[in-house]
Protein backbone atom coordinates (compact mmCIF):
# COMPACT_ATOMS: atom_id res chain seq x y z
CA UNK A 1 0.00 0.00 0.00
CA UNK A 2 1.36 3.48 -1.00
CA UNK A 3 2.55 5.34 2.56
CA UNK A 4 0.72 8.36 1.53
CA UNK A 5 -2.53 6.55 0.54
CA UNK A 6 -2.40 4.49 3.96
CA UNK A 7 -1.34 7.56 6.09
CA UNK A 8 -4.22 9.67 4.62
CA UNK A 9 -6.56 6.08 5.11
CA UNK A 10 -5.89 5.92 8.70
CA UNK A 11 -6.11 9.58 9.72
CA UNK A 12 -9.25 10.05 8.17
CA UNK A 13 -8.63 12.32 5.32
CA UNK A 14 -9.92 9.68 2.93
CA UNK A 15 -13.52 9.70 2.86
CA UNK A 16 -16.11 7.42 1.48
CA UNK A 17 -17.50 4.26 2.00
CA UNK A 18 -14.95 2.19 1.08
CA UNK A 19 -12.11 4.22 2.75
CA UNK A 20 -14.83 3.22 5.72
CA UNK A 21 -14.49 -0.25 5.85
CA UNK A 22 -10.84 -0.37 4.87
CA UNK A 23 -10.38 1.43 7.66
CA UNK A 24 -13.32 -0.94 9.74
CA UNK A 25 -10.98 -4.20 8.58
CA UNK A 26 -7.53 -2.14 9.56
CA UNK A 27 -8.91 -2.12 13.31
CA UNK A 28 -10.23 -5.49 13.68
CA UNK A 29 -6.63 -6.50 12.82
CA UNK A 30 -5.32 -3.97 15.21
CA UNK A 31 -7.17 -6.24 17.65
CA UNK A 32 -5.32 -9.05 16.98
CA UNK A 33 -2.42 -7.52 17.08
CA UNK A 34 -3.15 -5.68 20.44
CA UNK A 35 -3.52 -9.45 21.90
CA UNK A 36 -0.18 -10.59 20.24
CA UNK A 37 2.02 -7.79 21.95
CA UNK A 38 0.40 -7.91 24.70
CA UNK A 39 0.75 -11.58 25.42
CA UNK A 40 4.24 -10.75 24.27
CA UNK A 41 5.18 -8.21 26.88
CA UNK A 42 3.53 -9.95 29.32
CA UNK A 43 5.75 -13.21 28.85
CA UNK A 44 9.17 -10.43 29.58
CA UNK A 45 7.54 -8.96 32.15
CA UNK A 46 7.05 -12.21 34.42
CA UNK A 47 10.37 -13.61 32.89
CA UNK A 48 8.68 -16.27 31.49
CA UNK A 49 11.16 -15.65 28.62
CA UNK A 50 14.68 -14.44 29.87
CA UNK A 51 16.19 -11.88 28.84
CA UNK A 52 20.42 -12.65 27.37
CA UNK A 53 23.01 -10.23 29.51
CA UNK A 54 26.01 -9.13 28.03
CA UNK A 55 28.92 -7.98 29.90
CA UNK A 56 29.34 -4.96 28.51
CA UNK A 57 26.51 -1.97 28.57
CA UNK A 58 23.68 -1.93 26.43
CA UNK A 59 22.18 1.17 25.38
CA UNK A 60 19.01 0.87 23.41
CA UNK A 61 17.33 3.70 20.79
CA UNK A 62 13.75 2.69 20.35
CA UNK A 63 10.22 4.01 19.81
CA UNK A 64 6.26 3.30 20.27
CA UNK A 65 5.59 4.42 16.61
CA UNK A 66 6.31 3.10 12.90
CA UNK A 67 7.89 5.53 10.76
CA UNK A 68 10.69 7.88 11.45
CA UNK A 69 11.01 10.08 14.71
CA UNK A 70 14.44 10.52 14.63
CA UNK A 71 16.86 7.06 16.05
CA UNK A 72 19.18 7.81 13.65
CA UNK A 73 20.58 11.08 14.48
CA UNK A 74 20.37 9.85 18.30
CA UNK A 75 22.04 6.70 17.63
CA UNK A 76 25.39 8.99 15.91
CA UNK A 77 25.09 11.56 19.03
CA UNK A 78 25.54 8.43 21.26
CA UNK A 79 28.67 6.94 19.42
CA UNK A 80 30.57 10.66 19.30
CA UNK A 81 29.72 10.63 22.70
CA UNK A 82 31.23 7.56 23.72
CA UNK A 83 34.00 8.08 21.22
CA UNK A 84 34.87 11.13 23.55
CA UNK A 85 34.71 8.84 26.71
CA UNK A 86 37.14 6.67 24.75
CA UNK A 87 34.61 3.69 24.92
CA UNK A 88 34.60 1.50 22.04
CA UNK A 89 31.40 0.24 20.92
CA UNK A 90 29.51 -0.71 17.82
CA UNK A 91 25.84 -0.57 16.70
CA UNK A 92 23.64 -3.11 16.62
CA UNK A 93 21.06 -2.76 13.66
CA UNK A 94 18.42 -5.22 12.15
CA UNK A 95 19.34 -3.21 8.66
CA UNK A 96 15.63 -3.19 7.70
CA UNK A 97 15.35 -3.05 4.04
CA UNK A 98 18.72 -2.11 3.71
CA UNK A 99 20.22 -2.90 0.64
CA UNK A 100 24.00 -3.88 -0.22
CA UNK A 101 25.56 -2.68 -2.97
CA UNK A 102 28.91 -3.07 -5.08
CA UNK A 103 30.34 0.25 -5.00
CA UNK A 104 32.85 1.75 -7.93
CA UNK A 105 36.41 0.41 -6.09
CA UNK A 106 34.57 -3.13 -5.78
CA UNK A 107 33.60 -3.20 -1.79
CA UNK A 108 30.55 -3.50 -0.48
CA UNK A 109 28.89 -1.33 0.58
CA UNK A 110 25.09 -0.47 2.69
CA UNK A 111 22.60 1.26 1.81
CA UNK A 112 20.48 3.31 4.24
CA UNK A 113 20.88 3.88 7.92
CA UNK A 114 23.61 1.48 8.41
CA UNK A 115 25.42 3.48 5.58
CA UNK A 116 24.54 6.67 7.67
CA UNK A 117 26.24 5.07 10.92
CA UNK A 118 29.55 3.81 8.58
CA UNK A 119 30.03 7.00 7.17
CA UNK A 120 30.14 9.26 10.11
CA UNK A 121 30.99 6.95 12.68
CA UNK A 122 33.58 4.89 10.24
CA UNK A 123 35.36 3.82 13.38
CA UNK A 124 32.36 2.20 14.80
CA UNK A 125 31.84 -1.35 13.80
CA UNK A 126 27.88 -1.47 12.39
CA UNK A 127 26.57 -5.39 13.33
CA UNK A 128 23.47 -5.98 11.05
CA UNK A 129 21.89 -8.91 12.58
CA UNK A 130 18.11 -9.68 13.02
CA UNK A 131 19.26 -11.65 15.50
CA UNK A 132 20.19 -9.24 18.46
CA UNK A 133 21.85 -11.79 20.58
CA UNK A 134 23.65 -12.98 17.88
CA UNK A 135 24.90 -9.77 16.77
CA UNK A 136 25.87 -8.52 20.41
CA UNK A 137 27.79 -11.85 20.77
CA UNK A 138 29.63 -10.98 17.24
CA UNK A 139 30.48 -7.14 18.45
CA UNK A 140 31.81 -8.13 21.80
CA UNK A 141 33.88 -11.14 20.97
CA UNK A 142 35.09 -10.20 17.32
CA UNK A 143 35.32 -6.44 17.84
CA UNK A 144 36.15 -5.98 21.00
CA UNK A 145 33.51 -3.90 21.76
CA UNK A 146 33.34 -2.42 25.55
CA UNK A 147 29.44 -0.94 24.88
CA UNK A 148 26.68 -1.77 22.60
CA UNK A 149 24.51 0.51 20.91
CA UNK A 150 20.78 -0.96 19.37
CA UNK A 151 19.13 0.79 17.01
CA UNK A 152 15.21 0.17 17.14
CA UNK A 153 15.58 -1.89 20.09
CA UNK A 154 12.45 -1.07 22.41
CA UNK A 155 10.32 -3.67 20.65
CA UNK A 156 13.76 -6.33 20.92
CA UNK A 157 13.21 -7.22 24.65
CA UNK A 158 16.07 -10.73 24.08
CA UNK A 159 18.39 -8.42 24.58
CA UNK A 160 18.92 -6.93 28.21
CA UNK A 161 19.48 -3.06 27.83
CA UNK A 162 20.91 -1.07 30.57
CA UNK A 163 19.25 2.43 29.31
CA UNK A 164 15.84 2.33 27.38
CA UNK A 165 16.11 5.48 25.23
CA UNK A 166 12.41 6.02 23.63
CA UNK A 167 12.34 8.66 20.78
CA UNK A 168 8.69 10.26 20.60
CA UNK A 169 8.09 12.45 17.08
CA UNK A 170 6.85 16.12 18.58
CA UNK A 171 5.34 16.10 15.21
CA UNK A 172 3.09 13.03 15.61
CA UNK A 173 3.91 11.54 19.38
CA UNK A 174 1.23 8.65 19.18
CA UNK A 175 0.59 7.78 15.90
CA UNK A 176 -2.75 8.85 16.00
CA UNK A 177 -3.70 6.95 19.05
CA UNK A 178 -4.08 3.62 17.28
CA UNK A 179 -1.96 0.35 17.51
CA UNK A 180 -1.03 -1.17 14.15
CA UNK A 181 -2.50 -1.06 11.09
CA UNK A 182 -4.95 0.83 11.95
CA UNK A 183 -2.64 3.27 13.59
CA UNK A 184 0.99 3.93 13.84
CA UNK A 185 1.58 2.35 17.35
CA UNK A 186 3.86 -0.29 17.46
CA UNK A 187 2.47 -1.45 21.05
CA UNK A 188 0.36 0.48 23.14
CA UNK A 189 1.70 4.02 24.77
CA UNK A 190 1.46 2.14 28.25
CA UNK A 191 4.74 0.56 27.54
CA UNK A 192 6.29 3.63 28.76
CA UNK A 193 6.18 2.64 31.80
CA UNK A 194 9.34 0.33 30.79
CA UNK A 195 11.25 3.40 29.28
CA UNK A 196 14.36 5.29 31.31
CA UNK A 197 14.22 8.21 29.27
CA UNK A 198 12.02 10.24 26.68
CA UNK A 199 14.15 12.26 24.00
CA UNK A 200 11.79 14.28 22.25
CA UNK A 201 12.42 14.83 18.72
CA UNK A 202 11.59 18.08 16.09
CA UNK A 203 10.39 20.45 19.03
CA UNK A 204 10.86 23.10 16.85
CA UNK A 205 8.34 21.86 14.83
CA UNK A 206 5.58 22.57 17.05
CA UNK A 207 3.74 25.51 19.67
CA UNK A 208 5.51 25.11 23.07
CA UNK A 209 2.00 24.44 24.66
CA UNK A 210 2.15 21.20 22.57
CA UNK A 211 5.33 20.20 23.65
CA UNK A 212 3.53 20.67 27.06
CA UNK A 213 0.76 18.89 26.12
CA UNK A 214 2.66 15.76 24.80
CA UNK A 215 5.29 16.05 27.91
CA UNK A 216 1.88 15.74 30.20
CA UNK A 217 0.47 12.85 28.57
CA UNK A 218 3.86 11.14 28.89
CA UNK A 219 3.91 11.79 32.61
CA UNK A 220 0.40 10.26 32.95
CA UNK A 221 1.66 7.12 31.80
CA UNK A 222 4.83 6.84 33.69
CA UNK A 223 4.86 10.32 36.15
CA UNK A 224 8.83 9.73 36.66
CA UNK A 225 10.27 9.60 33.46
CA UNK A 226 12.95 12.25 32.65
CA UNK A 227 11.67 14.03 28.92
CA UNK A 228 15.17 15.83 26.76
CA UNK A 229 13.80 17.86 24.13
CA UNK A 230 15.59 17.94 20.62
CA UNK A 231 15.92 19.57 17.47
CA UNK A 232 17.17 18.05 13.93
CA UNK A 233 19.72 20.84 13.11
CA UNK A 234 20.99 21.44 9.37
CA UNK A 235 24.69 21.51 9.17
CA UNK A 236 25.70 21.49 5.98
CA UNK A 237 24.75 20.77 1.70
CA UNK A 238 26.72 18.01 0.51
CA UNK A 239 26.64 17.96 -3.66
CA UNK A 240 27.29 15.08 -5.88
CA UNK A 241 30.36 16.15 -6.56
CA UNK A 242 31.83 16.45 -2.84
CA UNK A 243 31.08 20.29 -2.80
CA UNK A 244 29.93 21.31 1.08
CA UNK A 245 27.72 24.27 1.46
CA UNK A 246 26.34 25.93 4.66
CA UNK A 247 22.47 25.85 4.86
CA UNK A 248 21.90 29.15 4.84
CA UNK A 249 22.81 28.42 0.93
CA UNK A 250 19.23 27.41 0.02
CA UNK A 251 17.67 30.63 0.73
CA UNK A 252 15.83 31.81 -2.05
CA UNK A 253 16.86 28.95 -3.98
CA UNK A 254 14.45 27.59 -6.35
CA UNK A 255 14.81 23.68 -5.11
CA UNK A 256 13.38 20.22 -6.45
CA UNK A 257 13.13 18.17 -2.92
CA UNK A 258 12.39 14.35 -2.66
CA UNK A 259 12.95 11.62 0.05
CA UNK A 260 11.49 7.82 0.94
CA UNK A 261 11.49 8.63 4.95
CA UNK A 262 8.85 8.00 7.87
CA UNK A 263 8.31 11.47 8.04
CA UNK A 264 8.37 13.06 4.64
CA UNK A 265 6.79 16.26 5.83
CA UNK A 266 9.67 17.24 8.42
CA UNK A 267 11.66 17.47 5.52
CA UNK A 268 9.92 19.51 3.50
CA UNK A 269 8.85 21.93 6.46
CA UNK A 270 12.76 21.80 7.62
CA UNK A 271 13.57 23.18 3.74
CA UNK A 272 11.08 25.83 4.00
CA UNK A 273 12.50 27.21 7.36
CA UNK A 274 15.61 27.40 5.62
CA UNK A 275 13.81 30.12 2.88
CA UNK A 276 14.00 27.55 0.20
CA UNK A 277 11.61 28.08 -2.70
CA UNK A 278 10.08 24.35 -3.73
CA UNK A 279 9.52 24.24 -7.28
CA UNK A 280 8.35 20.69 -6.73
CA UNK A 281 7.93 17.63 -3.93
CA UNK A 282 8.04 14.15 -4.27
CA UNK A 283 7.95 11.56 -1.70
CA UNK A 284 7.95 8.11 -1.71
CA UNK A 285 7.73 4.94 1.14
CA UNK A 286 10.08 4.74 3.58
CA UNK A 287 13.18 2.60 2.78
CA UNK A 288 12.18 3.13 -0.51
CA UNK A 289 14.74 1.23 -2.80
CA UNK A 290 15.20 3.59 -6.11
CA UNK A 291 16.41 2.83 -9.61
CA UNK A 292 17.85 4.67 -12.32
CA UNK A 293 14.48 5.25 -14.22
CA UNK A 294 13.24 7.23 -10.50
CA UNK A 295 16.15 9.50 -10.44
CA UNK A 296 15.51 10.09 -14.38
CA UNK A 297 11.95 10.90 -13.38
CA UNK A 298 13.21 13.22 -10.58
CA UNK A 299 15.47 15.05 -12.22
CA UNK A 300 13.11 15.46 -16.18
CA UNK A 301 10.24 16.88 -13.27
CA UNK A 302 12.94 19.22 -11.28
CA UNK A 303 14.26 20.35 -14.67
CA UNK A 304 10.84 21.13 -16.04
CA UNK A 305 10.18 23.16 -12.54
CA UNK A 306 13.05 26.00 -12.91
CA UNK A 307 14.66 23.65 -10.23
CA UNK A 308 18.38 24.99 -9.52
CA UNK A 309 19.01 22.40 -7.29
CA UNK A 310 17.71 18.36 -6.41
CA UNK A 311 18.12 18.08 -2.96
CA UNK A 312 17.00 14.75 -0.38
CA UNK A 313 18.10 12.97 2.23
CA UNK A 314 21.40 11.87 3.94
CA UNK A 315 19.65 8.12 3.97
CA UNK A 316 17.50 8.38 0.76
CA UNK A 317 21.46 9.54 -0.83
CA UNK A 318 22.89 6.18 0.78
CA UNK A 319 20.43 4.65 -1.41
CA UNK A 320 20.90 6.91 -5.09
CA UNK A 321 24.76 7.63 -5.28
CA UNK A 322 25.58 4.81 -7.16
CA UNK A 323 22.97 5.68 -9.40
CA UNK A 324 24.29 9.68 -9.86
CA UNK A 325 27.91 8.20 -10.23
CA UNK A 326 26.54 5.86 -13.36
CA UNK A 327 25.23 8.21 -15.04
CA UNK A 328 24.66 12.46 -16.43
CA UNK A 329 21.45 12.87 -15.21
CA UNK A 330 20.96 16.42 -15.65
CA UNK A 331 22.50 19.78 -15.46
CA UNK A 332 20.60 20.32 -12.28
CA UNK A 333 23.20 19.79 -9.23
CA UNK A 334 22.05 16.37 -7.04
CA UNK A 335 22.74 17.28 -3.41
CA UNK A 336 21.53 16.00 0.08
CA UNK A 337 21.18 17.79 3.96
CA UNK A 338 23.19 16.87 6.31
CA UNK A 339 21.51 16.68 9.47
CA UNK A 340 22.82 16.57 13.33
CA UNK A 341 20.93 16.25 16.85
CA UNK A 342 20.72 19.02 19.09
CA UNK A 343 19.49 18.81 22.87
CA UNK A 344 17.92 21.78 23.39
CA UNK A 345 16.73 20.94 27.29
CA UNK A 346 17.72 18.04 29.51
CA UNK A 347 20.98 17.40 28.48
CA UNK A 348 22.79 17.09 31.50
CA UNK A 349 19.97 14.50 33.32
CA UNK A 350 20.45 12.44 29.72
CA UNK A 351 24.31 12.17 29.77
CA UNK A 352 24.16 11.45 33.91
CA UNK A 353 21.92 8.37 33.03
CA UNK A 354 24.12 7.43 30.54
CA UNK A 355 27.40 7.81 32.58
CA UNK A 356 25.43 5.93 35.42
CA UNK A 357 24.27 2.91 32.92
CA UNK A 358 28.07 2.89 31.43
CA UNK A 359 29.20 2.57 35.15
CA UNK A 360 27.26 -0.26 35.89
CA UNK A 361 29.46 -2.80 33.79
CA UNK A 362 32.29 -0.54 33.22
CA UNK A 363 34.97 -0.21 36.20
CA UNK A 364 36.97 2.80 35.32
CA UNK A 365 36.27 6.04 35.32
CA UNK A 366 34.62 7.74 32.64
CA UNK A 367 33.80 11.23 33.60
Amino acid sequence: MNQDFYFKLISGQKKGFWAFMLRLLLSVVSVFYWIAVGIRNLLFDKKIITQHKENVPVLSVGNITAGGTGKTPLVLWLCNLLKEKNIRCAVLTRGYKAENFESLDGQQAFMDEPAIFEQNCPDVPVIIQSDRIAGAILAVDTYRAKALIMDDGFQHRKLYRDLDIITIDAMDPFGSGKLLPAGLLREPAGSLRRADIVVMTRCDKVSKENLEAIAAEIWQINPDLPIVKSIHQPVSIIYSNTKIAPPDELNGKNVFAFCGIGNPNAFFETLKVLGANLTGCRSFNDHYHYVAEDINKIAQTASKSDAKMILTTEKDWTKIQSLLAAQNLSEIPFAFLKIDMKIIDGEEKFRRLIENALASKITRSIK
